[in-house]
């Protein structure tokens, strides 16, 4: 920033030698130089729109077709710890040569809503994979029966206040489960994205039920404190009358987690997961499940309209 500022203190300095001096043979418009000091402040401080990082990781797995692989990466200082996560590639070839147990090295490219890695190496070392002694976990898309114990056990929202899934009966629910300290945008963060985009359609919406709920359950409770939830849901100008964000004890958490159909695997105190997005009719019956993590705010939002409106029958 000195370098910027220097640049256009010598620019501004000859632009007022230039104005001074008639011999010149004209003379710049007090206009024209701020335009230029302008437009040299707007170069020289613009950032690009890509953010690239340099990691290093272990291979878990390779995705079928070859398009992504589960990576168990270092941390990456500035954006995010180490973590077990799946990245996407643009083309299969920057896979071709890699096996599970493979550490390589690569770069993360970040946009505002996308992220990929490339040049992706191998550094000649092979690891053995951790194999995990947990029995298999059995993902299922039912919703959670109207009398499990788990509708009347007292989770506590970002605000410190316990909250139970039955108190919710009689409204339609929309859940889905994240962590706030995964970065990549089109996993975590697009989830919590499609709840915003939701949330403001159907307030926009004219006769719109008004018999609605969003809860964003984090995976992650000994990090996700209600402290630490209220400050994620500042980012995306969150209404509690209809968003809450919910915590508890890491068991009950898995457990309303594996009954949602969401598959956690704990890997060295990090965790991978799949997607659900449920929408529970206010009755407490399952009526749609969004196993993926894209642009479905749209969707999201006429769920909860047909299912408000149905009144769980």
């Amino acid at each position: 920033m000195l370098g910027v500022q220097a640049s256009v203190y010598a620019c501004s300095s000859a632009a007022q030698k230039m104005i001074l001096r008639p011999d010149t043979g004209w003379l710049l418009k007090p206009v024209l130089l701020f335009f230029v000091l302008a437009v040299l402040f707007l170069v020289s401080c613009r950032q690009p729109e890509n953010r690239t990082f340099s990691v290093r990781g272990v291979v878990q797995e390779i995705k079928p077709g070859g398009q992504a692989a589960v990576i168990r990466h270092d941390a990456i200082p500035g954006y995010m710890e180490a973590m077990t996560m799946s990245f996407d590639v643009k083309g299969t070839n920057e896979l071709a040569n890699v096996r599970p147990g493979d550490e390589i090295t690569f770069r993360l490219v970040v946009t505002s809503d996308d992220s990929w890695i490339e040049r992706v190496e191998k550094t000649g070392r092979t690891m053995a994979l951790a194999v995990s002694n947990a029995p298999p976990v059995v993902t299922t898309n039912a919703s959670i029966a109207p009398r499990h114990p788990l509708m009347e056990y007292a989770f506590t929202n970002q605000l410190g206040q316990p909250v139970t899934l039955s108190s919710f009966r009689g409204q339609a629910l929309a859940i889905t489960f994240f962590f706030t300290r995964c970065p990549i945008p089109e996993y975590c963060p697009r989830l919590s994205k499609n709840f915003e985009e939701a949330c403001a359609e159907l307030k926009a919406m004219p006769k719109a039920p008004t018999n609605w709920h969003l809860l964003s359950v984090t995976i992650d409770p000994e990090f996700d404190t209600p402290a630490a939830l209220r400050l994620y849901a500042k980012r995306y100008e969150h209404d509690p009358k209809h968003w809450s964000f919910l915590t508890g004890p890491k068991d009950k958490v898995a457990e309303l987690a594996r009954e949602s159909g969401i598959a956690m695997q704990p890997d060295q105190g990090l965790l991978t997961h799949n997607f659900r997005t449920l929408i529970v009719d206010p009755g407490g019956r399952l009526q749609m499940s969004f196993p993926i993590s894209g642009d479905i705010s749209d969707g999201i939002a006429s769920e909860l309209v047909k299912a408000a409106k149905s009144g769980g029958n």
